[in-house]
């Protein structure tokens, strides 16, 4: 009895399951707030400029959602001539077949359906008879979108799926053909181009005032009478722009927990509303601004909630609504909206300014309309100390430290870029008459990475805030000598001859300085001379690490502890033991194994311990010959010791030159090698074994015919007929510094052969054209 029980429930369940699908069930449904560009003109007197929003409705499910009697004379002709023709009789279908569609609410994942194509929708029937009854409807407009069929879902259920997303329902339809699923995706896609764009009130109103601008009781007018431009506090139930239903641009940022670029629009909206309430704004701006940098295409639809919300508000005053004006400004540092948005928010400010001058919120105005004609689209989101800045429309202090303990504060904007701070510190410095060239860099005590010129500098300091928790390195923005074109005529009372000193004694601390050890010992007296004095006892004294290439100390500690122990004289090599002698294998293998084991990780911890004591030593050797030599200063001046310092660097024939590592290098004419430097110079490009002084070979700038990077990790110099490929890390350090020195030498060359940036990779010689050459510290154009 139990049994049957259960029967006759399934039974009944799959009963009421099919009765619902034939007859539809009620379903709470939006109202359709889009119209297509022919639909301008009304038919029930009602102007141009009044757009009637009607509320949501609840009605049947028979027609898709949509009571016939609500629909125009047209479309209800329309259905109801479709519904009584056969369907072997309409002249309009374009495609018809069986597919599995996607239901929800029973045990079975999918049913078979007669699916069929016209020119405005897509239907399904529950059988291909004629006069069988019309289940659903899908209406196709210019914002539908489709899906295609891919593997994964192939791999996952045995079929291949296309998706068809409209305003208010998706079909997730499957087929066990692919030919069959990409032959519906072609034709629903088809169908779906030839709509006219559809376009929301929203954007009519923004066309008449456009229209209208300067006939300001016509605009007026349009604002009376047409509440969705103005404030409101109920909430949003559609975008104010048209967006594709199930638009794909939200699945490229699916990780970061985005919906539909049409649900995030209306969640924008609430977030705007959480301004007036919220005790710390900072938050919520920097949301929205981090989802108008992911979704690009919302950052108009948050342009025009913004001036929506500033429209006629009823305290304007109040520091509640200021909180709009404050969205609105950080806005207009960060993003620019398209074309017609950017129109309809001047006619904005120019309004509100008109309205309310002297106000704060003329003020916010002024300072947006600046902003406007200074942004470019930002790479990162304002930082917290940025929005701060700007919510109170002030500038931003900038540390900017030089070679030595020196820095400089400066005062950015959101929109100040590199070059224009490289600019400002030469005339601090008195840097302007300088033949050299400078740079701001990323920098570290271990790494550090030039800035381009267009380099937005409030990018890069949030880029640092956010690096700092993460490793334990103190970040900062550093001004640099960045070309060096002619270190001789540099004067040694300058700073600029400073400069040099400081960095200079980088490369010889990096070990990017070949030089015997003497050389370098008496490098580091010198630098104990110039930064302290003369010794004395009571003098502080510096880590070896700091005047010494510890990768020197390093490596010749590990070469005298690998080397073998030298025999006494007389003595034979030990003989190792016989085969016959060794244990066999057994019982004991295991307890052999262990003991055998345990004495090798008791070796490798005694040779750690023998490694550190032996670095100790010889980096305690090393600073008593350096501080011996420093005695022997006594006397020398600090320009005196810098003078010398330079005297000694100056004996390598790459000294001014820039080291970059490659892993590999390879030429075309069969020559290969690893582990080298790439030396960039003011004259020439060449090549070093690391630690040694002289050439490998050399390259002038002369015999470069092109150069460019060919791949992800490759950078490629032909020169002659040969072509010398470099597998390095380095690509766009290199490649910034070729193109500023070959920068430089098209200034100097003037007319006749010059070098020309091609729009690719590559740069070669050849004669002066129209193409205007691209500034110092610029990148190509293409991504690297």
């Amino acid at each position: 009895m139990p049994l049957q029980g259960f029967c006759w429930f399934l039974c009944c369940r799959q009963g009421f399951n099919l009765l619902g699908r034939d007859y539809g069930e009620k379903e709470e449904e939006e109202s359709f707030e889009l119209r297509n560009k022919d639909d301008l003109t009304s038919t029930n007197g009602r102007g141009p400029h009044d757009v009637i929003l009607a509320q949501p409705a609840r009605t049947s499910n028979g027609t898709n959602g949509h009571s016939v009697s609500e629909l125009p004379e047209e479309m209800k002709s329309l259905i109801i001539e479709k519904s009584k023709m056969g369907l072997d009789e309409d002249p309009e279908l374009l495609v018809k077949g069986w597919l599995f569609r996607e239901v929800h609410g029973g045990w079975i994942k999918q049913r078979r359906y007669w699916f069929v194509l016209s020119q405005d929708s897509l239907d399904y029937y529950s059988s291909a008879e004629r006069g069988a009854r019309r289940l659903g409807t899908l209406v196709l407009t210019n914002l539908c979108s489709v899906i295609w069929p891919d593997k994964k879902t192939y791999k996952e259920t045995g079929f291949w799926s296309i998706t068809v997303y409209g305003r208010k329902h998706c079909y997730r339809l499957y087929t066990k053909h692919f030919n069959e699923a990409v032959h519906w995706a072609c034709a629903v896609q088809k169908v779906i181009d030839t709509k006219a764009p559809v376009e929301t009130p929203t954007q009519l109103l923004i066309r008449d005032i456009e229209e209208n601008k300067f006939n300001p009781e016509v605009v007026e007018n349009i604002y009376q009478h047409n509440p969705i431009l103005k404030y409101t506090q109920s909430p949003l139930y559609a975008p104010l722009l048209p967006f594709s239903f199930g638009s794909l641009e939200h699945t490229y940022h699916s990780g970061k927990g985005y919906a539909s670029v049409r649900e995030e629009a209306v969640k924008l909206f609430n977030c705007l509303q959480q301004l007036e309430s919220a005790r710390e704004p900072v938050p919520i701006i920097q949301g929205v601004l981090q989802t108008c940098l992911d979704l690009r295409p919302l950052r108009d639809e948050v342009y025009c909630q913004l001036v929506k919300q500033t429209s006629g508000t009823p305290a304007p005053q109040t520091l509640a609504h200021l909180r709009y004006w404050q969205l609105l400004t950080c806005m207009s540092c960060t993003f620019l909206p398209g074309p017609a948005v950017l129109k309809y928010l001047r006619f904005h400010l120019k309004r509100i300014q008109s309205q309310s001058p002297e106000s704060e919120m003329d003020n916010y105005a002024s300072f947006i309309v600046e902003a406007l004609e200074k942004t470019r689209c930002r790479e990162r989101v304002p930082s917290w100390e940025e929005i701060q800045v700007l919510m109170g429309r002030q500038e931003m202090p900038c540390v900017v430290h030089y070679p030595g303990p020196g820095s400089c504060q400066l005062y950015i904007s959101s929109h100040t870029t590199a070059s224009e701070v490289v600019r400002r510190m030469q005339e601090k410095l008195g840097l302007q008459e300088s033949r050299n060239t400078f740079s701001l860099f990323e920098q570290t005590s271990l790494w550090e990475r030039p800035i381009a010129g267009s380099t937005i500098i409030a990018d890069i300091l949030t880029s640092l805030s956010a690096k700092e928790p993460e490793q334990e390195l103190q970040w900062k923005l550093c001004f640099k000598l960045y070309c060096l074109l002619d270190a001789d005529s540099i004067a040694e009372d300058s700073i600029e001859y400073f400069f040099l000193f400081e960095q200079c004694h980088e490369m010889v601390v990096r070990g990017q300085l070949p030089a015997c050890e003497e050389d370098l010992q008496a490098l580091a007296a010198l630098r104990l001379q110039s930064v302290i004095g003369n010794f004395s006892t009571l003098s502080p004294c510096p880590p070896l690490d700091e005047l010494f290439p510890g990768d020197m100390v390093e490596a010749r500690v590990i070469m005298s502890l690998t080397a073998p122990p030298a025999l006494p004289p007389g003595q034979p090599p030990a003989q190792g033991c016989p085969q016959s002698q060794r244990f066999p294998g057994g019982l004991l293998a295991g307890a052999l194994w262990s003991h055998t084991a345990t004495s090798a990780h008791k070796q490798r911890v005694e040779q750690d311990l023998r490694l550190r004591s032996r670095l100790k030593e010889e980096a305690a050797a090393i600073m008593s010959s350096v501080v011996e030599r420093w005695k022997g200063l006594a006397g020398y001046s600090r320009g005196d010791s810098m003078a010398a310092y330079l005297n000694i660097a100056r004996q390598w024939s790459g000294f001014g030159c820039t080291l970059y590592e490659v892993d590999f290098y390879i030429s075309s004419t069969g020559s290969f090698s690893q582990k080298l430097w790439l030396g960039v110079a003011a004259t020439s490009v060449s090549l070093y074994k690391q630690g040694e002084a002289e050439a490998l070979e050399s390259f002038p700038y002369g015999q470069i015919c092109s150069y460019g990077v060919s791949d992800s990790n490759t950078f490629k110099i032909t020169a002659g007929d040969r072509d010398l490929l470099f597998e390095t890390t380095k690509l766009t350090e290199i490649m910034q510094l070729m193109n500023a020195y070959f920068s430089v030498l098209r200034r100097r060359r003037g007319k006749g052969d010059d070098v020309g940036i091609t729009e690719g990779t590559e740069v070669g010689f050849r004669r002066l054209t129209a193409t205007p050459a691209p500034t110092l510290m610029e990148l190509p154009s293409h991504p690297v």
